[in-house]
């Protein structure tokens, strides 16, 4: 499996061993971000960072397995309370004049988001290239959870970032681009049949 190396500067202790094991140069950069378009993906700079900062990604992630409907319906309700949490703890956080209840809120703010975090990542939204995680990001495009939301960036990564699974399972499906609905069997060929879109852009339902 073809791999390249990345960087994580959190961990980087700026020890440099990598600057001199790269038989490219790749790890030399002005902004720190290892170069992909000069890494073999030989390893050597994984292997001679003292802190651990290098790691080895594939090109492709595998699809994800699937999880059952049943499984990823409770989890998402579960997320969404969680939301839910979070953004009231933040509104009290900012009406109250109690310093104490001011940070107890935030910190319930920010545990509801790690436990919410935690509960998407079991329910599949895992890697940025299923469909999934990029129909998620497509909805909050069309309606943003908070007027913050980086729009821009957004449709950047759907630009970038393809599918890597399709739509498989027998079943009813809507499409995201003309929002017809209909059904598919495991043999049907993968696309809708009033304007032809195709993988992330059909939906299971």
């Amino acid at each position: 499996m073809k791999k390249y190396a990345v960087r994580n500067l959190r961990l980087c202790t700026k020890d440099c061993l990598c600057l001199y094991v790269c038989p490219t140069g790749a790890t030399d950069t002005e902004n720190s971000i290892i170069d992909t378009d000069k890494c073999i993906g030989c390893g050597t700079c994984s292997e001679a960072c003292p802190s651990g900062a290098i790691s080895m990604v594939p090109f492709e992630y595998p699809p994800q397995q699937k999880k059952a409907e049943r499984v990823t319906a409770a989890i998402e309700r579960l997320a969404k309370n969680k939301a839910d949490e979070e953004r009231e703890a933040l509104e009290i956080a900012g009406k109250t004049e109690s310093a104490t209840l001011k940070k107890i809120m935030k910190a319930l703010a920010r545990s509801s988001r790690l436990v919410a975090e935690d509960l998407m990542r079991e329910c599949g939204y895992m890697l940025p290239q299923s469909s999934n995680s990029l129909s998620l990001v497509r909805e909050f495009i069309n309606e943003r959870p908070t007027a913050a939301f980086p729009v821009k960036e957004a449709e950047e990564i759907l630009y970038r970032i393809k599918p890597n699974d399709k739509v498989t399972e027998e079943g009813h499906y809507r499409c995201s681009v003309c929002f017809s609905e209909f059904d598919l069997g495991k043999d049907d060929e993968e696309r809708c049949p009033m304007c032809h879109a195709e993988g992330d852009k059909l939906e299971r339902i």
